[in-house]
């Protein structure tokens, strides 16, 4: 792997939600020998909206089902599901419990004596993503490397600097798309993701106070339990 996130370091890549980490770095986890991969929500917005048009009869058993496709995905591109956990907090909901994920994380860190921790970027792209890139740098880990997800300019870039692409070999982009291919609950939503090339970047020093580029963000677009003003003013109480 690229020396941006060395593959025999204790790298803890924290994400939001089951089938992040495939989106923003499936091509690279089977290399990461010490890796911890953390879900910091489950995956299930309490609204039920998601379940319901998914087929679930409640947020629990969608949860549930995103769990079981996580784990056919790890095991699919050759990661142990024994190296995830979850810390199961609502989707949607995770800027509600932030000071305490940013403790949970840092403690975690700790424990595991992680070197480097692979997360979202500070991007408006959802915001469980923002704020676990709010609580992954209050935890302070020694380094901060992100990954492209979505945002306003679209799907596998960053906002600002491009950061570093890794151009997968047609095993690798395989190997990826079979991982892709057991979110069959998220199917519709990954259908649109490259599946030829990843990108990775350090974090920058985020000012959180503001908004991480002008206009309307995108998840300000969908009904996403917080607006970008609220979710500011949230974080800046931490």
């Amino acid at each position: 792997m690229h020396s941006l996130v060395p593959s025999d370091a204790r790298i803890a890549v924290v994400v939001a939600h089951p089938d992040d980490e495939t989106i923003g770095a499936g091509a690279q986890l089977a290399r990461l020998s010490r890796l911890t991969l953390v879900h910091v929500t489950d995956g299930a917005p309490r609204n039920g909206r998601d379940a319901a048009t998914a087929g679930f009869a409640c947020p629990e058993a969608y949860a549930a089902a995103r769990h079981a496709e996580l784990d056919a995905a790890l095991a699919a591109g050759g990661i142990s599901p024994s190296r995830r956990l979850s810390l199961g907090y609502p989707d949607q909901e995770a800027v509600f419990a932030a000071p305490e994920i940013a403790r949970r994380l840092a403690a975690l860190f700790a424990e595991e004596r992680v070197e480097l921790v692979l997360t979202h970027a500070y991007e408006g792209g959802h915001p469980d993503h923002d704020t676990v890139a709010f609580c992954v740098a209050r935890a302070d880990p020694p380094v901060i490397a992100e990954m492209a997800l979505y945002n306003a300019a679209g799907l596998g870039v960053f906002l600002g600097a491009p950061g570093t692409e890794i151009v997968l070999s047609p095993e690798e982009a395989e190997r990826k798309r079979r991982m892709i291919g057991c979110f069959a609950t998220q199917a519709h939503v990954l259908a649109p993701f490259p599946l030829d090339r990843e990108r990775f970047r350090p974090a920058p020093a985020y000012d959180f106070s503001r908004p991480p580029h002008e206009g309307t963000l995108y998840y300000e677009r969908f009904d996403w339990g917080v607006g970008g003003s609220r979710w500011r003013s949230i974080v800046a109480r931490c």
